[in-house]
């Protein structure tokens, strides 16, 4: 469903909206606590139901996604709580996620049934019948001229749905638990969707993939705008990843659009990139095969997180480098200390990854693109009327920190310092997106398949650009993304202007 305008996306952007509408124009906690009560009425007005059983059901839902985009957690079903419930624990400028990050609603969830192999009306009943055939638990009967599946066999390996010469037999499953790549999707009781906090890495591909919007993160924007209101000098990075995700969108255009939201300044997350690759590509030519059999890439925190919390062992192979949005958070410090920083990306995991102890002083907030769309609306921000200038191109990234957004991006920008470094050194790499590609990936690499190799982990299918908080078309965001690399100055990280200052920002 990614770049397709559903009903879903519509009642997260007007949510969003909303929060941000209130959080600029009113200043009272009871202005805010009106607000809260009447948004619901706002966002799903009338008295007719357009998507669920009820209206009252819409609005309950949506008061649950009001408190989670402001930060405030989901109340509990079983008791009698006010939408209001720890406001005054928000009205505030100075708020971290508090776990967990990314939620159920549970009187959301349509309790879609687990993985099931079935039958469907278009089976024929064929005299081949293949699918009895290639079934390895001898779970396919013939009743009445039709297959029948035994669930009590059934493995649900799926030879029987590829054999299908009519295409009928399918597989259906949880689109939550499809989409999770490391399992954590299960049922609870009542059959709704649960999340294994364990195993989760918050990737949030579950709420992206949900028909039914039951899944959704926390937010910052009610905190971020309090911080503006309050006079503090707010500055913006924002990841490579903002091509194609705002209608036609420049460099120049951003930054102004960044300004008449409140924000001081804005910068690119690809000039982190630059200095993430470096170092990389360093610790590369020093630790591997040396220290470590192969090394993986850092700048993806849910891929890192969970080849580190799956793969104890070889945690340490997987670098210890900063991301890119730390760098730039700490680059930019130098020159302004009391500045507050803000990232600007497609990632839902980022949020989580600036909330840890050793990274927030260096990252305030964190805003997906979905959430910064919210803003633009909220301030009836025309993209059209904004002044341009095809020369302001950000702050002199190389082509390769921008590539960082797609998938083999990172991989490829680290081979090209490494090169120049020693053109002599061969840098085997494997690449993997989507995080069950990216654990088969470490399995591989923990069975020594790739000693020596350089590993690229990206947990979102397609790399950043298809992250949680995007707006766009993958396929189309990969293309304007080549357009805008393109554009640079520079084609490596190795030329970048602020590479002496990589061993300062690293202490």
């Amino acid at each position: 469903m990614r770049g397709i305008y559903t009903p879903v996306t519509d009642i997260r952007r007007k949510v969003f909206t909303e929060v941000a509408r209130m959080s600029y124009e009113s200043n009272e906690m009871a202005d805010y606590a009106k607000e809260i009560r009447d948004l619901p009425f706002k966002i799903m007005p009338g008295e007719d139901s357009s998507l669920r059983s009820s209206i009252f059901l819409e609005r309950a839902i949506v008061s649950e996604r009001i408190r989670l985009a402001m930060g405030l957690s989901l109340r509990p079903v079983t008791e009698s709580v006010s939408a209001t419930e720890d406001l005054e624990h928000s009205v505030i400028a100075d708020k971290y996620y508090e776990p967990p990050l990314i939620n159920v609603i549970k009187f959301a969830c349509n309790k879609c049934p687990e993985k099931i192999i079935k039958v469907t009306s278009m089976c024929q009943g064929c005299l081949a019948h293949p699918c009895q055939e290639v079934c390895p638990k001898k779970a396919i009967s013939f009743r009445n001229g039709r297959s029948h599946i035994d669930q009590n066999l059934c493995i649900k390996c799926g030879r029987c749905v590829t054999t299908c010469p009519y295409n009928a037999i399918v597989k259906v499953e949880r689109p939550c638990a499809k989409a999770c790549g490391v399992g954590a999707i299960r049922s609870d009781e009542h059959g709704r969707a649960d999340i294994d906090y364990n195993k989760c890495v918050s990737c949030g591909m579950c709420l992206v993939n949900c028909p039914f919007g039951a899944i959704v993160d926390k937010g910052q924007i009610f905190q971020l705008i309090q911080s503006i209101k309050r006079g503090d000098e707010v500055i913006a990075i924002v990841a490579p990843a903002f091509v194609n995700q705002f209608p036609n969108m420049t460099p120049a255009k951003l930054r102004e659009a960044m300004k008449r939201l409140g924000f001081a300044n804005t910068a690119e997350v690809a000039i982190g990139a630059d200095l993430c690759t470096i170092d990389e590509a360093h610790d590369f030519l020093e630790e591997v095969p040396s220290k470590h059999p192969f090394m993986g890439t850092s700048c993806c925190p849910a891929w890192s997180v969970m080849a580190k919390k799956n793969f104890p062992k070889f945690a340490d192979c997987i670098s210890m480098t900063m991301t890119p949005m730390v760098l730039t958070a700490r680059l930019l410090k130098q020159d302004h200390p009391a500045a507050r920083i803000c990232f600007v990306g497609p990632c839902a995991a980022k949020k989580l990854e600036a909330s840890r102890h050793s990274v927030r002083s260096e990252v305030d907030f964190v805003l997906t693109f979905e959430e910064l769309m919210g803003m633009f609306e909220a301030k009836q921000i025309n993209f059209d009327d904004l002044p341009d200038d095809p020369n302001d191109n950000f702050n002199n990234a190389s082509a390769d920190g921008r590539g960082f957004a797609v998938s083999g991006g990172v991989a490829q920008a680290v081979v090209n310092v490494i090169k120049k470094e020693d053109p002599t050194r061969e840098v085997k790499v494997v690449s993997a997106q989507g995080l069950a590609e990216c654990k088969k990936m470490m399995q591989l690499a923990a069975a020594g398949k790739y000693n020596g190799y350089l590993l690229e982990g990206m947990a979102c299918p397609g790399g950043c650009i298809a992250g949680a908080g995007t707006l766009a078309d993958p396929a189309r965001s990969a293309m304007m993304l080549n357009k805008y690399k393109a554009q640079a100055t520079m084609k490596t990280a190795a030329d970048t202007p602020y590479k002496d200052t990589l061993d300062k920002l690293k202490y």
